[in-house]
């Protein structure tokens, strides 16, 4: 696999991450957006590749004068993927660093620790990077989801594995709340098939025990395993599949739709399904694939991937959201401006919230990756 691309995204991404870090400190920007994400741990690696795609289309915004005469200054603080530190960044951003809204934390359980801070202050969240029905169902008035749930995403995958004639199927889950969360959309596919898995396996979030995990997969005979967890730890489960001589077919979802990702399968990465909540990159159909491969290249070739258009996407809505809002945007005026947004064409894909309603998107589709590391239909 040629290694260049993935190269210049690292570089990418330790100057937008150190951007962020730097943030703090400076005075000269007029719009305070605080992000609470994992900088460090398991899943750093995509969460780098959101980060660069938000810097892409924040730093496009800013050249051009920002909103309203206002530059967005984005102070991002690392959690470390614990939920624990990442309310406390929350709290941190919001009371001490008076940031006018959240936007773009990372993973279910850290956003659940977020919520509280949410409610005492009047704070919007902008486009979670979670999928968690908890944060759509019943709808949350301050969380403004722009990415499809995870549970549309596993009932998917089960509904296409069976229309392949796949009927073996496991699951395989983090035990937590994301977990818990894919698990039900998965039980949701199985029943409108009419089938059911033929094991279900929770996992230990920091540390599965891949010598247990794998001989159940085997003796009951799957065919295919929807594997939900980290990064690290579903490329860690597909290496351990393989070295046990297992050519089972594995699906996971869009949390680990990054070069990331693929980086961390090395030679196990053929064949490997990933949910998306995005259109393939390479769809120039769509406005905002190319407006944002535009940018990339004036930017130096940023390789985009799943993951740098999650962030590059949300931070249209950001940005959206804060021009609906007016000069000076309030947190109140924020929260009124998102939640007004009923129609809103990000360039081929349409966006809307309403009362009782902060989806955003509803798009899911399904990409396995080649032997290159590719992402494809």
């Amino acid at each position: 696999m040629n290694q260049k691309p993935h190269g210049r995204l690292r570089a990418w991404q330790a100057a937008c991450l150190l951007a962020g870090a730097l943030s703090g400190g400076a005075a000269s920007a007029d719009i305070l957006i605080g992000q609470t994400t994992a900088v460090s741990g398991p899943v750093a690696a995509s969460v780098g590749e959101t980060v660069a795609g938000v810097h892409l289309y924040l730093d496009h915004v800013n050249a051009k004068g920002g909103v309203h005469g206002e530059r967005i200054k984005l102070i991002t603080l690392d959690d470390k993927f614990e939920p624990k530190l990442a309310g406390e960044n929350a709290r941190r951003l919001i009371e001490d660093d008076n940031v006018a809204a959240l936007f773009m934390s990372r993973a279910t359980p850290h956003t659940e620790a977020i919520l509280p801070h949410l409610a005492k202050h009047g704070v919007a969240l902008v486009a979670p990077s979670t999928g968690a029905m908890t944060f759509h169902k019943p709808a949350n008035p301050l969380v403004f989801n722009v990415r499809s749930s995870y549970q549309a995403e596993t009932e998917k995958a089960v509904e296409h594995l069976h229309t392949i004639m796949v009927q073996r199927i496991a699951v395989v889950h983090v035990d937590d709340s994301f977990g818990e969360d894919c698990l039900a959309g998965a039980q949701k596919g199985f029943a409108n098939v009419g089938s059911k898995p033929v094991a279900v396996i929770k996992t230990d979030r920091a540390k599965p025990d891949y010598a247990t995990i794998v001989p159940q997969l085997i003796q009951a005979q799957a065919q295919a395993v929807i594997w939900i967890g980290s990064s690290v730890a579903v490329s860690d489960g597909v290496k351990a599949l393989r070295k046990a001589g297992s050519s089972m077919q594995v699906v996971t979802v869009s949390n680990n739709a990054s070069r990331g990702f693929v980086a961390q399968l090395g030679d196990s990465v053929r064949g490997v399904i990933v949910t998306q909540v995005f259109p393939n990159v390479r769809s120039m159909g769509y406005a905002i694939n190319r407006e944002a491969a535009a940018l990339a290249k004036a930017k130096g070739n940023l390789t985009l991937s799943p993951s740098v258009m999650e962030g590059f996407t949300s931070a249209k809505v950001l940005v959206e959201g804060l021009r609906r809002a007016g000069p000076k945007p309030t947190r109140e005026k924020i929260v009124t401006a998102l939640g007004g947004m009923s129609h809103y064409d990000l360039g081929g894909l349409e966006l809307g919230y309403g009362p009782g309603d902060r989806t955003g998107l509803s798009y899911v589709e399904l990409s396995i990756i080649d032997a290159d590391g590719l992402f494809r239909r």
